[in-house]
């Protein structure tokens, strides 16, 4: 895929759906996956309550998403590598409504983790094909938008489903990305296939890699031996494989590194200042809790409303232009949040670095596919979103550090 001249689009090549898919569609199919990480926030004392079990016991349900989207991201793009994204769409939605149909029927706690992981590992795969298929800036920019303005409102829209439908239907509010699937299916989405065998030992390694990761947060010294360990296998197994299922071809192209990189610290500072701030509101402002969650989810929801413009305003520019905007964005979020205790500033802080991480992930998504070939395009978006999903996952425990 190639940047088209004229129009600082992108040129339609075989990594692109036959027919124009509209980017609403794209955007249903993806923006659900935010349910799953924020949606269950407000119920989980109920949940708790019915099981008979603890917090900290139910808590595993988020947990169990967040793994699996972490982990899901890069298996699905490399399911739709080798059999295309009709297949990965396919498998995705059955991952989505086989979690669903557990949550909503499982009589105890293990099965509501599975059913979370299953639906995780499901809407990973939407997400990666909705951006892998986008096919310019503007419908990247939709897709991306729609997961942090869905994030935004996730807490208090996953409230009041489960005040009016109870809490399993709160956690099964991911399948409601299911509902685009026939609708893009329709389209016929295209993408070039990878035509080598499956590298079984490349995904093992990815996947042992992407665990420990996700629980360095949680247990930093195990977790990160297992980590170096697992990394220096996968660099290994590079050499060995360099067509495998992480390609060489894409982690050594530096704008796809840049982009990636930057999406991560983009990710880093709003998912940690988003628990760093509430503490600092309820002190600063003497505000109840709810009263603070009702607070944080207007910069949030600007964040992401306002990302689809800046996306557009700065499609047509070089790298530079969002790198050093995107970054001036988030730093001054950061600074504003560490020399103020003001109400006001605090939530502007919030909205400047959501602002900066929905429009860095969609603007940088559509520079890591530019940066790759055509054949490599569906593992460039897996390991793009997977960076931003450690982003997600590393940030809230470095706010915790910082203020506790």
């Amino acid at each position: 895929m190639s940047a088209h001249p004229a129009t600082g689009g992108l040129r339609p090549t075989a990594s692109q759906p036959a027919r124009g898919i509209p980017g609403a569609w794209l955007a249903t199919m993806a923006g659900p996956l935010s349910f799953g990480i924020a949606g269950p926030s407000l119920i989980l004392a109920d949940t708790a309550y019915d099981l008979g079990v603890t917090i900290g016991a139910v808590t595993w349900i988020v947990t169990a998403f967040g793994w699996a989207i972490a982990v899901g991201t890069p298996l699905m793009a490399g399911l739709q590598r080798r059999r295309g994204a009709r297949t990965a769409l396919l498998a995705g939605a059955a991952l989505v409504l086989l979690g669903a149909a557990l949550v909503v029927v499982a009589p105890a706690l293990p099965f509501l983790v599975a059913g979370s992981a299953l639906q995780g590992l499901g809407t990973a795969g939407l997400t990666t094909i909705a951006m892998s298929i986008a096919g310019s800036p503007r419908t990247m920019g939709l897709v991306t938008a729609s997961l942090a303005t869905v994030g935004a409102a996730s807490p208090l829209a996953g409230d009041v489903v489960a005040g009016t439908l109870g809490w399993r239907a709160t956690l099964a509010l991911p399948a409601l990305s299911v509902l685009a699937v026939p609708f893009v299916l329709r389209r016929r989405p295209l993408t070039p296939l990878s035509g080598t065998t499956f590298d079984l030992a490349g995904a093992a390694l990815l996947t042992a890699l992407v665990t420990a990761l996700v629980f360095v947060p949680h247990t930093w010294l195990p977790a990160g031996g297992a980590a170096v360990a697992a990394g220096v296998l996968l660099a290994l197994r590079l050499r060995a494989r360099p067509d495998g299922f992480v390609p060489v071809e894409v982690v050594r192209a530096p704008t796809f590194l840049v982009a990636s990189g930057l999406a991560f610290l983009l990710a880093v500072v709003n998912f940690g200042m988003m628990y760093a701030l509430p503490p600092l509101l309820v002190e600063n402002a003497g505000w109840s809790s709810g009263q603070v969650g009702l607070a944080i989810t207007w910069p949030l929801l600007f964040g992401g409303l306002a990302s689809y413009l800046v996306i557009m305003l700065t499609a047509r520019r070089g790298l530079l232009v969002p790198v050093v905007l995107y970054a001036v964005l988030s730093a001054t979020g950061v600074v504003l949040a560490a020399v103020s205790g003001a109400w006001a500033l605090l939530l502007a802080a919030q909205a400047l670095a959501s602002l900066a991480a929905a429009s860095g992930q969609g603007a940088f998504a559509t520079r890591a596919a530019l940066a790759v070939p055509d054949r490599e395009q569906s593992a460039a978006m897996g390991l793009f979103n997977l960076l931003y999903l450690l982003g997600a996952a590393f940030g809230p425990a470095i706010a915790t550090l910082l203020v506790g």
